[in-house]
């Protein structure tokens, strides 16, 4: 798909969006030194950018139900470049944890009505693949600011290297911003559609369609099941540049080990789209996503095994995990209470992954504090991935009978 495509104008957003959720891994051991950040405080600052997602998801959802998918995705992202902005002239770490929550508004505002909006801006029988493609929005950003960031931090000193990075991104949102405002269609039409049919939902009263959701268990079980994989995959791909600046690794080496790690997991995603398109059932590929999860960290973590090993099984965690979101998505669609809750259900879900990434690093620190290493990390993954395959098991119950 290209990237001037109004659906790839939309992905793109997603990127950039995930580019603001993923720049502080890569600074936070500049941060540690420079504001003096402990491990908790960074185990927040990681995941308090999932505070609104976490709080507001679904509320959200009913109100881009009356504003507009496109609308909301333009704010998002120029509220992401005020707070990176902000972020970026914080002087304590107070301040830079607030602007981290309102990065997390921004966070919300573009990716909570972009899968009812590509549903809007491809055929359907191209849908699974592109929601698929969707699903790599945060690996690809991910990877991105993993790979980019320690560039861009080395241009200047360590008091300044760090705010360079905050006030980049806060351009390029301002780009992709221009970029949406010029190349996606009004939230009033879209290519191939009936001039008509708007593309918000406003028939339905609010309420009804905040219970409609609410009573939904194919709803439950995909933000259940989102909130299992995400707090994990944040936890353990957050905190690798704290890792292996402690085990001594240099710099440059960490940023493309990270990069790399988190980069597999587009793999995942667009295998996923793919599969599920080709007509894979979605609890082959969650429950391998989950299996790969568990044994990956058990591995990378748990056992006293070669480095090269260790880093091999982080990427199979993040790879194979990467089927999961990519199903997940897909899922949300499928599963929704009819046409007009798509966008509830996507703020459901997201609400979920958002508690899961905002309670993940924290927990997954406190162990690491507490054990005084990081060896007791699989612990925390392996019953994240337990408990998404008993999701897994019930989603597949539900579609049988649907």
């Amino acid at each position: 798909m290209k990237l001037l495509h109004p659906a790839g104008c939309v992905i793109a957003a997603g990127v950039v969006a995930a580019l603001h959720v993923a720049k502080l891994p890569p600074a936070l051991p500049v941060l540690q030194q420079a504001m003096g950040v402990s491990l908790l405080q960074a185990g927040f600052l990681l995941s308090l950018v999932q505070l609104a997602g976490m709080a507001l998801g679904l509320p959200a959802g009913l109100l881009i139900q009356r504003w507009g998918p496109r609308r909301s995705v333009l704010t998002g992202l120029l509220v992401l470049a005020g707070a990176s902005a902000l972020g970026g002239a914080a002087q304590t770490a107070a301040a830079l944890l607030l602007s981290r929550s309102l990065e997390g508004l921004g966070f919300l505002c573009v990716v909570l009505p972009a899968p009812g909006l590509l549903r809007v801006l491809v055929p359907a029988g191209q849908l699974s693949r592109v929601l698929g493609g969707w699903g790599a929005y945060m690996p690809l950003g991910a990877a991105l600011a993993l790979l980019t960031g320690p560039a861009v931090m080395s241009l200047a000193d360590a008091a300044w290297g760090w705010r360079l990075w905050w006030w980049g991104l806060s351009a390029l949102a301002v780009v992709l911003a221009a970029l949406v405002f010029l190349r996606v269609p009004a939230d009033r039409q879209a290519p191939g559609l009936p001039a008509g049919p708007p593309l918000r939902a406003e028939t339905s009263p609010w309420r009804a369609l905040l219970m409609l959701t609410l009573r939904s268990r194919g709803a439950w079980l995909v933000a259940l099941s989102f909130a299992m994989y995400s707090g994990q995959w944040m936890a353990v791909v957050g905190f690798l540049p704290s890792i292996y600046a402690q085990a001594g690794v240099a710099a440059g080496a960490t940023a493309w080990l990270t990069a790399l790690a988190a980069g597999v997991n587009i793999i995942g995603n667009l295998a996923a789209g793919r599969l599920l398109h080709r007509g894979t059932a979605p609890v082959a590929l969650l429950a391998t996503g989950f299996v790969a999860m568990a044994l990956g960290t058990l591995v990378a973590f748990g056992v006293a095994a070669h480095p090269k090993i260790q880093y091999l099984a982080v990427l199979v965690f993040s790879m194979f995990g990467g089927l999961i979101p990519g199903t997940l998505f897909s899922l949300a669609v499928r599963l929704a209470p009819g046409a007009q809750a798509v966008p509830t259900t996507v703020g459901w879900v997201q609400q979920w992954s958002a508690l899961g990434q905002f309670f993940g690093p924290p927990l997954v620190a406190g162990v690491a504090a507490q054990a005084g290493h990081w060896q007791w990390t699989w612990v925390v993954t392996g019953a994240c991935s337990v408990a998404g395959l008993l999701l897994a098991w019930r989603i597949q119950m539900l579609l049988r009978r649907a």
